[in-house]
């Protein structure tokens, strides 16, 4: 049988829409017809950016955490599993994706009432708990990343690797560190140097307070000026982070966030950062070693499992929260800068991780599954 018509449900956070993007891009590619099916407080937002994209989505009803509020919690459920059914009727789809989060709970229950075949994906090392209670009605489950709890999932596992956006793919191909800079001093009107040893430094789209702080502190205390480092804040903490550098006389780009990822990666020869799943496969595609600072308050502490991931491959180091203090950073960072050999070959080491055709590797599972 071709594989041609598929439903994805991908609500929730950016870690569940980007890939679930990503896959519906690549059964684009392929010749297929694909929707994406979205809950959650950001999925106007997430329906806009797909249809950008050009991948249509049918935004569903609401479901809250079941604690919080079990009568909305019901409404939204039983809502969303008509539409569900009825968008199953008209799309008449082959199989249903679900890439997490328990805003996929109608979708999935649909999915089942009407006996379509049901596949996962989880974006993280350790497979959450929403996923895990999915994964007895699945057929299978593709993990970004090789799975450590295993034993609490009820259907075959195998590892794809985590989907991601075809831009950043192809510019880890082609996009060297000199051209990288060249763009952002064009963009920025800055003044970077390619030739310098450069660190970049994010803590995720929130920010990381401890990222923002103690980085910077070390590298004051370095007191160098042969480095430069780019730093994404996050959102509202440019302010606090740009003061904390005004003693600074290294070269340094400093800003919120940014849409152009690929060029700070590619610019970048060691990373500081957090590690949930998308950023260690971005890692990996672009060869960077890194520093990991896991999220404490993740769940089930998920973050530290994609760390170790990393790290159990010698493709950088993972640092506690609550041990990255200004002393501890000078120390990381002086290492960098006495050592650049060791963290090249763990760039090295992470390229050897990447799995650039993540989606088009599950798409095919799911149609060897499906003939």
């Amino acid at each position: 049988m071709k594989f041609e018509r598929l439903l994805i449900t991908c609500g929730g956070t950016g870690g569940h829409f980007y890939p679930g993007l990503a896959i519906a891009k690549a059964m684009q590619k392929r010749g297929g017809e694909v929707k994406l099916l979205l809950a959650g407080v950001h999925a106007e937002n997430q329906a806009r950016i797909a249809l950008d994209q050009g991948v249509g989505s049918l935004i569903l009803p609401v479901v809250p955490v079941p604690k919080k509020s079990p009568v909305r919690f019901l409404i939204g459920l039983v809502r969303g599993f008509f539409i569900c059914r009825r968008e199953i009727k008209a799309f008449k789809p082959q199989a249903l994706l679900g890439m997490g989060s328990f805003t996929s709970l109608p979708a999935i229950l649909a999915a089942k009432s009407a006996g379509l075949p049901l596949y996962l994906h989880d974006g993280n090392a350790r497979v959450g708990r929403a996923n895990r209670m999915f994964s007895r009605f699945a057929r299978f489950l593709a993990g970004a990343f090789p799975v450590v709890n295993p034993g609490r999932i009820r259907c075959p596992v195998f590892v794809t690797g985590m989907p991601v956006r075809q831009a950043l793919i192809d510019a880890a191909k082609t996009l060297e560190k000199t051209s990288a800079v060249a763009e952002l001093n064009r963009l920025y009107e800055t003044d970077l140097d390619p030739e310098l040893p450069t660190i970049l430094i994010f803590g995720g789209s929130q920010g990381a307070a401890v990222v923002n702080a103690a980085l910077p502190e070390g590298l004051l205390q370095l007191n160098r000026t042969d480095l430069q480092v780019l730093h994404l804040t996050g959102k509202d903490k440019l302010e606090s982070t740009l003061a904390s550098y005004k003693d600074a006389s290294f070269k340094r780009l400093v800003i919120e966030k940014t849409e152009r990822m690929e060029l700070f990666l590619s610019a970048a020869d060691i990373v500081f950062s957090r590690s949930g799943g998308s950023s260690i496969a971005e890692l990996a595609l672009f060869g960077r070693p890194a520093v990991l600072i896991p999220f404490p308050f993740a769940a089930e502490d998920h973050q530290r499992a994609n760390a170790q991931y990393l790290a159990d491959a010698d493709a950088g180091i993972l640092v506690d929260n609550y041990d990255l203090s200004p002393d501890r950073s000078r120390e990381l960072l002086a290492g960098f800068l006495t050592d650049g050999d060791l963290w090249k070959k763990r760039g090295e080491n992470a390229k050897k991780l990447a799995k650039p055709d993540a989606a088009e590797d599950l798409l095919k599972k799911i149609e060897e599954d499906l003939a």
